[in-house]
């Protein structure tokens, strides 16, 4: 039966001489054996498929390159090539930016080569370096003016670009001839264009600082006159507003300096005492800025001072006797004459003695000067006038006081001290205790002394005792692995790998077979269904079966003749080659049972 069966197989009429594969390979004979489109579309993507490979082997093997400086403005980019050419380091150039990248384990080399051989940013502005330049016979005067403020310029420009946040500067400077009339004087001005770097500003303090740079260089030069403006065309230099905040800030800076030299104070008393940790402070001082000017003047009754004084003493004498008064009472006539009454009375004193006469007593006897001896006369009428003028001071006092600015008018302290820790010596536990009392209040004085504290200023110094919470020192967060730059070189060599792996085993195997298996297919297809057999090495009771093979690509079986272990061996090399269709066989076989 199984001879029959085999019998039954058809042959082809060369099956005694095999034919000789394509150049000693068969797989270039199955490719020949398919169409022209089909060849086509096997052939680019084969292409493809290595040069995608080459790609990624490319890329994975591609250096880190990183830029050479941010920008290589001022530098002279032929010689920056050169350099780095002579030192055998490997640069690119980016072609979006021009930016110059080089291997990110050559940076710092790289760098160090530039600077060795004196290749810098160089400072293409103009200063007073112009003057040295040789001069024609025929400069006028205006140029050497005009040479002589590009100059200073540029030198002014080049001051104002060494501050930290400034990256480059201009200054223009409007500089007006002299004249010989005052009327007729302009004052120079200036302009100062600052480029800054990007994220950064100026503080008021440093455009005040800039102004007053461009002011004090420029001769007759107002600070008013000065105007800075940034890239974004934003005005800086306002006057008034500029020393307001200017004087802010410095107000500002001189309470925090007063506030940090109080807490170093309350520090270095505390610490010794309690320890590192063991206590907070916090001193909060209130500052007087105003000026005061005060003129005062008192006087005090109670002590008066004789300040002048002025006496006049007159007195005048006449030898003439007593004119009278022109007036009524020296024109009367003389009153009426009187008898004496008794003659033998002695005769009474006469009246007045006339000025320059002896002098008598009561009995007519001539009075004597007892010193001289010499009768003693009348005297003449005389005439005695005094006067005395008397000045006096008050005690008076004019103070004239300026109070300083920055005076401390209040002063708070405020103190938090942790609890104690105690250690039980027996069993070595720590238990934490309240302060008391009298302790807080120990601190409490250390503290007023320490910063100098004033009832009658309205000082205020407070130290409460609570539990400190326990710390937690700072974490310090773990650089991820994925952001290191060797993490990315792995990936980038894996990634590579895997893909060269995907495209061998999923792309370029399965074509190759496909090429390879597809003459067998033809030859089947050529000639037919292939009927089989017994086939006792596979399986004893499918000998009566018959087998047909039958695909796009032909399949070589041996000839009847060539025995039954040839054809058994040809269908385990089918069944190693393509156990797909080995499968699909025996599905059919399943179905056509059912």
């Amino acid at each position: 039966m199984a001879e029959a069966a085999v019998a039954n197989v058809p042959a082809k009429a060369d099956a005694g001489e095999p034919k000789k594969p394509l150049l000693g390979l068969s797989f270039l004979e199955n490719l020949a054996e398919m169409s022209v489109l089909r060849q086509l579309g096997l052939l680019v993507g084969l292409a493809a498929s290595v040069a995608i490979g080459f790609a990624v082997v490319l890329w994975s093997q591609q250096p880190d390159y990183r830029p050479l400086y941010g920008s290589l403005n001022g530098m002279d980019a032929t010689q920056v090539v050169d350099t780095l050419a002579a030192s055998g380091i490997d640069y690119t150039i980016e072609p979006n930016s021009g930016a110059l990248l080089v291997k990110a384990d050559d940076l710092a080399r790289a760098r160090m080569r530039l600077a060795a051989a004196g290749v810098a940013p160089t400072d293409t502005s103009v200063g007073f370096e112009i003057l040295d330049r040789e001069q024609g016979l025929g400069t006028s005067q205006f140029m050497e003016a005009t040479r002589y403020r590009r100059g200073l310029e540029g030198e002014l420009a080049r001051t104002v670009a060494s501050l930290n946040n400034v990256k480059a500067a201009r200054v223009h400077l409007a500089m007006p001839k002299a004249s010989v009339f005052v009327r007729d004087e302009r004052k120079p001005s200036a302009s100062v264009l600052v480029e800054l770097y990007p994220g950064r500003a100026l503080e008021p303090s440093q455009v005040m600082a800039i102004v007053n740079l461009v002011a004090t260089s420029v001769p007759e030069l107002d600070k008013g006159q000065v105007t800075v403006v940034d890239q974004k065309g934003n005005l800086l230099s306002d006057q008034q507003e500029l020393s307001e905040l200017t004087m802010a800030g410095k107000q500002f800076d001189y309470t925090r300096r007063m506030e940090t030299l109080f807490t170093q104070r309350v520090h270095n008393i505390l610490q010794p005492v309690l320890g590192t940790g063991r206590y907070k402070a916090e001193v909060s001082a209130d500052v007087d800025f105003s000026a005061v000017e005060s003129t005062s003047e008192m006087f005090n009754p109670d002590q008066p001072a004789l300040r002048s004084e002025q006496q006049v003493n007159e007195q005048r004498q006449s030898s003439l006797p007593p004119q009278g008064v022109p007036g009524a009472l020296s024109n009367q006539p003389p009153g009426p004459a009187a008898a004496p009454q008794q003659a033998a009375a002695a005769a009474a004193p006469a009246g007045p003695v006339a000025a320059g006469q002896p002098l008598v007593d009561a009995n007519g006897q001539q009075i004597t000067d007892p010193a001289t001896g010499q009768p003693m006369l009348a005297p003449y009428p005389a005439d005695k006038r005094e006067q005395s003028t008397r000045n006096f001071e008050l005690d008076r006092s004019v103070s004239y006081t300026k109070q300083q600015q920055g005076r401390l008018r209040r002063l708070s302290v405020a103190v938090v001290v942790d609890d104690q820790v105690r250690v039980d010596p027996a069993t070595g536990e720590t238990t934490r205790v309240p302060w008391s009392a009298d302790d807080l209040a120990r601190f409490t004085r250390l503290v007023q002394d320490s910063v100098g504290f004033d009832a009658s200023r309205g000082d205020s110094v407070s130290v409460i005792n609570t539990a400190f919470t326990a710390s937690i020192g700072e974490e310090i967060p773990d650089i991820p692995f994925y952001t290191q730059p060797w993490f990315w070189d792995i990936v980038k060599q894996v990634l590579g790998v895997l893909f060269i792996l995907v495209l061998v085993f999923g792309v370029l195997r399965p074509v190759l077979n496909n090429i390879t298996g597809g003459g067998k297919g033809g030859e089947q297809g050529k000639g037919g269904d292939v009927e089989l057999g017994e086939m006792a090495g596979l399986d004893g009771e499918l000998s009566d079966d018959r087998v047909s093979l039958g695909g796009p690509q032909s399949i070589m079986l041996p000839s009847p003749s060539e025995g039954y272990d040839a054809q058994l061996n040809a269908i385990k090399s089918l069944v190693a080659e393509d156990p797909g269709r080995v499968a699909q066989v025996v599905k059919e076989w399943i179905n056509a049972d059912e």
